[in-house]
């Protein structure tokens, strides 16, 4: 079963924790307020896709500025000010669902300003984690902030189906708002975190200087190449509106973002076992081929509990991914590079289910939302074969020996 031992020895780490499961469960509703507001207002199926265009620049231009400073500043306040800034999003949000006729434009502007500010956030967010716990604790760490980022996954999703069927979307994005008020205070509570010794001010050497070193390390590229292949052609969550429709209205859309991160919890609690495995690399690369197989068997599913059941075992091989990906990065990764590493990660990781959702809308408009995720997933199984031939080095990958 999972380790929770993080949690009861390392005080900063749970005020972390818990101030960032509740700012991520109103980030999840907000998630699939965003989305189902589109839809409501175009009707169309691309303009969810084009959301994530639009998300894809802003997280591009930050993120390696956000490794920047993170290395280079109080990972805390960096975060805490970006939290800020996010809770100014969504009473952004929260406004323009008010007005009588909400702008689309709007949530275009606010979707990427949110990306351009988690650009920043997420490589210190990433980065804390290696300051807040004991190396050895590191594979739990990554159990543990699973755990948290899908139980956010679950209950989130279904809960903003609830609130918008119910209460509507201002009330909606007012439950995130009223969330990162929580998370503010939890943030103000932990000590600082001043920047590793060897830090120096952000500056664009500094940045090629995490690129360089993320290009000589096979078994890095091997994680993001593998998860970017996976995502791209693998990610269906712009389908889900239009499934949603199909199968009973938001309710069921809430069922449909739910399911994977249920499956990725099932995987998480049972997560014990890999401690017991060495050959990282060839887990990422097997995990990845049973998302692609799993999304193909929602591509082709009848009814909503057949779609369901393999959005649930697509989650649950994304976060076993996850799980061994987190394992090399902070395991292999010097302090003093961590945060513009973590930028790095973060395009890889973001920018694949970003430029997956636009693939899978342009598709679907072209071609239908079923032939969209079946030939997602199918593209999906041949590509992480592909890059699994050309990396070897990534494929042999044991933590006994090292890369």
């Amino acid at each position: 079963v999972i380790d929770i031992g993080p949690l009861r020895r390392h005080r900063d780490y749970r005020l972390l924790f818990a101030g960032q499961s509740v700012s991520f469960l109103g980030s999840m509703v907000t998630f699939v307020a965003i989305p189902f507001q589109t839809y409501q207002l175009t009707g169309s199926t691309l303009a969810v896709g084009l959301l994530a265009l639009a998300e894809l620049g802003p997280i591009l231009a930050m993120a390696l500025l956000g490794g920047a400073l993170a290395d280079a500043y109080d990972r805390r306040r960096l975060v805490l000010l970006s939290e800020l800034g996010l809770a100014l999003c969504a009473g952004a949000l929260l406004a323009n669902s008010l007005v009588g006729t909400p702008r689309v434009w709007v949530l275009f502007v606010v979707s990427a300003l949110m990306a351009g500010l988690d650009g920043i956030q997420r490589p210190s967010l990433d980065a804390m984690a290696p300051r807040l716990v004991d190396r050895d604790e590191l594979a739990s760490e990554a159990a543990l902030r699973s755990l948290r980022t899908n139980a956010g996954m679950v209950v989130g999703p279904a809960f903003a189906g609830l609130l918008i069927a119910a209460v509507g979307l201002p009330a909606t994005f007012g439950f995130d708002v009223g969330t990162y008020a929580v998370s503010l205070l939890l943030l103000l509570l932990m000590r600082a975190m001043p920047p590793p010794e060897q830090a120096r001010r952000p500056s664009l050497g500094g940045i090629l200087e995490g690129l360089r070193y993320a290009a000589s390390r096979p078994v890095l590229i091997g994680t993001y190449v593998v998860d970017i292949v996976a995502m791209v052609f693998g990610m269906s969550e712009a389908l889900f509106p239009a499934f949603g429709s199909e199968f009973g209205g938001p309710g069921v859309l809430g069922l449909l973002y739910t399911a994977p991160a249920v499956g990725a919890i099932l995987a998480t609690l049972t997560s014990g076992w890999s401690r017991r495995v060495h050959r990282h690399g060839l887990a990422v690369i097997l995990a990845a081929t049973g998302w692609g197989l799993a999304v193909t068997g929602f591509g082709l599913s009848p009814g909503l509990p057949l779609a369901l059941t393999f959005l649930a075992l697509a989650g649950a091989s994304d976060m076993i991914s996850g799980i061994f990906r987190s394992t090399i990065w902070n395991q292999t990764i010097p302090d003093h590079l961590r945060g513009r590493l973590a930028g790095i990660e973060m395009i890889s990781y973001s920018t694949g289910p970003l430029l997956g959702n636009v693939e899978s809308g342009v598709v679907a408009a072209g071609f239908g939302v079923r032939a969209s995720a079946v030939s997602g997933g199918i593209l999906c199984v041949l590509g992480v074969g592909a890059a699994a031939a050309a990396l070897p080095a990534f494929r042999r990958y044991d933590e006994r020996a090292g890369d």
